[in-house]
């Protein structure tokens, strides 16, 4: 009798659920996949675009050289160019008042008076010499134009350009040129010792001819 009310008594343990041998829970799989080709693509569009920025920054550095070497002179800017330097040398004893305003120069007075001058009796040298400073967007053909506006036949100087008057450009390019020329300089010599200083650091230039290369100074 107490034998058998033990037997009934007698519990047996819950299985414990074997393990699960299916694998990675997919839905984790499918983050994964998505994160990765998430990476991918954001790489490949930064590719891209860094490689575009790269061609960009190359083009705008060609059109800058491009801008800085101006334009080709055209045939009437070479006929009004040599017929202006056939003028010259001119010495002009009664050369008009230089028109200065009133609030001074970005040079001094003298120095600002000596490129009046030396645009006014050198044309054969000025006018072969370009200018950096934007003026061909007034129709300056050189260097010569950003002081002397208009001359008689003769070659004398009727009237000032004032343009010549505020442009530290324009002073320091003619103060160069005055100071080669006067130390014994041809022009082909001034025009390359005047690009290679200004140019480099210019983003324009007036499309001034090239000089001859023979009987230059005189």
């Amino acid at each position: 009798m107490g034998r058998k009310s033990s037997s009934k008594n007698h519990t047996t343990p819950p299985s414990v659920p074997a393990q699960s041998k299916s694998g990675p829970n997919p839905l984790l799989l499918a983050v994964i996949a998505v994160a990765v080709i998430g990476i991918a693509v954001f790489a490949f569009w930064r590719g891209g675009d860094t490689k575009a920025e790269t061609t960009a920054a190359a083009g705008q550095g060609a059109n800058t050289q491009k801008t800085a070497k101006g334009a080709e002179p055209t045939p009437e800017i070479i006929a009004a160019t040599e017929a202006q330097a056939a003028l010259g040398p001119h010495k002009q004893a009664d050369l008009p008042p230089i028109p200065f305003a009133g609030y001074p120069p970005p040079r001094p007075v003298e120095v600002v008076t000596a490129a009046f001058q030396f645009a006014a009796e050198h044309p054969e040298v000025a006018s072969y010499i370009p200018c950096f400073c934007g003026c061909q967007q007034g129709g300056h053909k050189g260097n010569t134009d950003c002081f002397v506006k208009s001359r008689a036949q003769n070659g004398d100087v009727i009237e000032w350009e004032p343009h010549g008057l505020e442009c530290a450009v324009c002073i320091d390019v003619a103060t160069r040129s005055r100071q080669m020329h006067a130390s014994g300089a041809s022009v082909p010599q001034i025009r390359a010792a005047i690009e290679k200083e200004f140019l480099p650091t210019a983003s324009t230039m007036t499309p001034t001819p090239k000089p001859p290369t023979a009987g230059t100074h005189n």
